[in-house]
């Protein structure tokens, strides 16, 4: 399993990231799949989740309304639309699949 995450960076306070998480090494089409994210010096915080076929979305209550998960069973692709950001939502950014986890993209808000 593979799991290449992309499309953090600096961003001012109320901008919009798009992250991306490139996945291989199982059947991506049959897996749910999900975001996650750790602050500095806190514990990590479950972003979203979006079912196999993508009929099924749930998220955290921190990032609901502004974030927007998608997938793109084509491209073994799953993607993180993060809109009205906050200097709260900085944090290191994970894609999971299973019991599997990339190694991250940071993502900070800051003016």
């Amino acid at each position: 399993v593979r799991l290449v995450e992309s499309g953090g960076g600096l961003v001012q306070p109320g901008g919009s990231l798009r992250l991306s998480c490139a996945a291989s090494g199982f059947s991506f089409k049959y897996t749910l799949m999900k975001w996650s994210r750790q602050a500095p010096g806190k514990e990590r915080e479950w972003v979203a989740t979006i079912s196999s076929a993508g009929d099924t979305i749930l998220y955290g209550d921190s990032v609901k309304g502004r974030f927007i998960i998608s997938r793109s069973n084509n491209n073994n692709t799953v993607y993180l639309q993060m809109n009205s950001l906050k200097p709260e939502d900085t944090a290191v950014y994970y894609c999971g699949a299973m019991e599997h986890w990339g190694k991250g993209t940071l993502v900070t808000v800051s003016s």
